[in-house]
């Protein structure tokens, strides 16, 4: 575009005949690279130690846990929330570390006795030990999406 001395813009046009077509760009064949994929897909699944997160004793212990169930709420500890860990060692000594709903509940004195009970009676758990804690307090926000879905919060 041009500008004359009157404040005009005018539009330069060309005209061409032909235009020369650019190369095609060519690949050399060089030797193709491994696939990244390939040593990803046949690789195992790494071993996962039987008290880790995804281990089959942790596991067994979760599914104990979610057999223990609130006695007003119906709905288990572990989707309720109130389970805050659970800690294996490799000789099978568990630790759940766990709250209540309120200090004042009805089953404070019966509740972690009943779950010490039910996680040493997995098989492979040698020694199970209940750690009763009030910090953090427990809250709703804790539950799984399942038990706030079972008490109709969501």
């Amino acid at each position: 575009m041009t500008e004359t001395n009157s404040g005009e813009r005018k539009i330069l046009v060309e005209e061409v005949d032909t235009v020369e077509t650019p190369p095609k760009s060519r690949v050399e064949e060089a030797p193709r690279q491994r696939d990244y994929l390939d040593g990803f897909l046949a690789q195992k699944p790494a071993e996962v130690p039987a008290g880790e997160p995804g281990g089959n004793l942790y596991d067994a212990i979760i599914d104990a846990l979610k057999e223990i169930y609130d006695p007003e709420i119906p709905v288990n500890i572990y989707d309720l929330g109130l389970v805050y860990g659970v800690d294996v060692t490799e000789d099978g000594h568990a630790v759940v570390t766990m709250t209540l709903t309120t200090p004042h509940c009805p089953v404070a004195e019966s509740m972690p006795g009943e779950v010490e009970l039910r996680v040493g009676a997995v098989p492979g758990v040698g020694d199970a030990q209940v750690n009763l804690v009030w910090d953090p307090p427990w809250d709703p926000q804790k539950m799984s999406d399942e038990a706030k879905l079972e008490l109709g919060m969501l």
